[in-house]
């Protein structure tokens, strides 16, 4: 009876009338909102309206709600979440499959390029009667065929430092797909500035890294990576190969990393990069700290100019020393 208790109603009338009877009975410490919710309105306060869901999202969406880390609020969260793709591609493919099928609210997807035969080997969100059609289109119909909740964002353009603010600004989430260095070091530059966290993946081989730069909260990109890898390890100096079902593995451990940070459950892989080798079947963590020197992160935001982003040296001569 010693616990603050605050009442109110949609005119403050009842609950003052309620809030009487309760000390009578001993309450110490209670109160009624005057005016009620419906001042509170006038006078242009925040209002949290509950969400509808509909009996056909209960449904589809009961397995997730089932589970306590995520419940009827965090799918709420998810059916609110606004996540952007780079690259429709081996790892985009399977991250747009599971975080369409997790009911996430807004998915944009970037990428210039159409469907060839020769992705179809790991890109699956993409089928061979599609070959030759934009891949942000052939992945529209396919995770609107699997859940037409999804609103999907189209962008058939290439990223570079003339579009990127715009269109990553908005974005609670964005998921890197990308296959080249230049690019990655935009959009970690972009993110920083907008505060904006990227899980972040890469294959070859039988190899596949991953791991969550939350800017401010961990390292960032550069903080891991402050010159480019040794250039034969560049993933985008050439054909490369790559296990088909390894983009799928890292995919769907991108979505899970996306979905944690939505919904707030677990702990994200921020400050750590897991490295997973199929051929030995292993997983392996490394801690990632943050760099106080770091040339991007080690500034507030609005310190970083629009020429320090996406600098990078020379991409020409950074393939051509990998033969």
């Amino acid at each position: 009876r010693s616990q603050h208790v605050v009442l109110y109603c949609a005119s403050g009338n009842r609950s003052a009338l309620a809030a009487k009877t309760l000390t009578e009975l001993g309450y110490e410490h209670v109160e009624s909102m005057t005016g009620g919710i419906t001042l509170w309105k006038d006078r242009g306060y925040r209002v949290d309206v509950p969400r509808k869901i509909t009996a056909e999202q209960r449904e589809r969406y009961s397995r997730h709600m089932l589970v306590p880390e995520i419940g009827a609020e965090g799918q709420y969260k998810l059916l609110d979440a606004k996540v952007l793709l780079l690259g429709a591609g081996g790892l985009g493919s399977p991250t747009a499959l599971y975080l369409a099928a997790a009911g996430v609210g807004t998915i944009g997807i970037v990428d210039d390029d159409v469907v060839d035969l020769s992705n179809l080997q790991r890109q699956v969100i993409h089928t061979t009667d599609r070959i030759g059609t934009p891949k942000v289109d052939s992945a529209e119909i396919t995770m609107n065929a699997l859940n037409p909740d999804v609103n999907v964002v189209k962008y058939a353009t290439r990223i570079d430092a003339s579009n990127i603010m715009q269109i990553i600004e908005g974005y609670d989430v964005i998921v890197d797909g990308v296959d080249n260095f230049p690019t990655r070091y935009l959009l970690n530059d972009a993110s920083v500035r907008l505060k904006i966290p990227v899980v972040s993946a890469s294959i070859l081989g039988f190899d596949g890294q991953l791991s969550v730069f939350a800017p401010y909260d961990g390292p960032c990109y550069r903080c891991l990576y402050p010159v480019p890898p040794p250039a034969e390890l560049a993933p985008s100096c050439g054909a490369n190969g790559v296990l088909g079902v390894l983009p799928g593995t890292m995919g769907l451990l991108q979505a899970t990393e996306v979905v944690k940070l939505i919904v707030g459950a677990g702990e994200p892989l921020i400050g750590r990069l897991l490295l997973y080798e199929a051929l030995g079947a292993t997983f392996t963590e490394l801690k990632v700290r943050r760099d106080p020197e770091c040339a991007i992160c080690s500034r507030e935001p609005d310190a970083i100019a629009d020429d320090e982003m996406g600098v990078f040296p020379d991409y020409e001569a950074f393939c051509a020393a990998a033969g």
